[in-house]
């Protein structure tokens, strides 16, 4: 697949002023249009990278397959075909919630382009596995969430993102997103869900060969404080930074926050 068709299949936007480069991967029935919140203070210093997954915002609808996208390795692989096309390297990688492991295993694919990642309440498994894990859920609570995408899409998008934007945050940004969710393409939304909630991909965060950050909220509905507190005690080289919010997209809902902790992580990395 050629430069071009890549671009074209993600959407992809390089933006700001130069300097180190920033890949933004968004979250599952999110775009990259979710980003908007702190990309106006990165690309100050940054150059910045945005894209949309095959099905996603406005990627190529086209190119989804559903064998490759049927587990998070073929997004994976999204973003290193984007990292070849572009040429970058000594890439950061700031990935939303499966796209902290969706960067990981790109990372682990493809090292070479990468330099680090920030992980904006990422989750390697949100299934409960006693008697050591506790990633949020139960089996059949995912199931049934499965479930209500196939009998009412609409229904389900209304239910999930108040609960994924968290209660504090108000009503705008719990409708933007499921205004979000309801543009996804129903099969490629339920083939994103599967590979997301019933994935366990624990098993590669010993593998990590980039320093890491890893934002967690404290109130988090999708991804609890002990999500968060395993990845940093099983990823070498990691920082846990706990923000006092509620929601699970800290990006959207405290951008501040996130951008400070960013550029927090990005100078000592400088500086070492």
């Amino acid at each position: 697949m050629s430069q071009a068709d890549i671009i074209r299949r993600n959407n992809v936007k390089v933006t700001g002023q130069g300097g180190p480069t920033l890949l933004l991967a968004h979250g599952f029935g999110c775009d990259q249009n979710m980003w908007r919140f702190i990309t106006p203070q990165l690309e100050r210093d940054y150059r910045v990278v945005l894209f949309d997954y095959v099905g996603s915002g406005r990627s190529q609808l086209s190119a989804f397959d559903r064998d490759r996208y049927a587990s998070l390795d073929g997004y994976a692989q999204d973003i290193v075909e984007i990292c070849e096309s572009l040429d970058l390297g000594d890439v950061t990688l700031v990935g939303h919630s499966v796209s902290g492991i969706i960067g990981l295993l790109a990372s682990l694919q493809a090292p070479e382009y990468f330099a680090g990642h920030v992980m904006v309440c990422p989750s390697p498994c949100f299934l409960n596995v006693p008697p050591d894990y506790e990633g949020g859920f139960e089996h059949q609570d995912l199931q049934d969430l499965i479930d209500l995408m196939d009998k009412n899409y609409i229904g389900w998008a209304n239910y999930l993102a108040p609960l994924v934007m968290g209660s504090a945050n108000g009503a705008a940004l719990a409708g933007e997103l499921s205004g979000s969710f309801c543009s996804t393409d129903p099969v490629v939304a339920k083939a994103f869900a599967m590979a997301t909630f019933f994935s366990d991909y624990r098993h590669v965060l010993a593998d990590a060969q980039h320093p890491s950050l890893i934002l967690q909220s404290s109130r988090d509905n999708l991804a609890p404080p002990t999500v968060g507190r395993y990845m940093q005690a099983h990823m070498p080289d990691s920082t846990l930074a706990m923000l006092e919010i509620e929601g699970h997209c800290p990006h959207m809902s405290h951008p501040d926050l996130v951008v400070e902790a960013l550029q927090g992580f990005l100078a000592k990395r400088r500086h070492s």
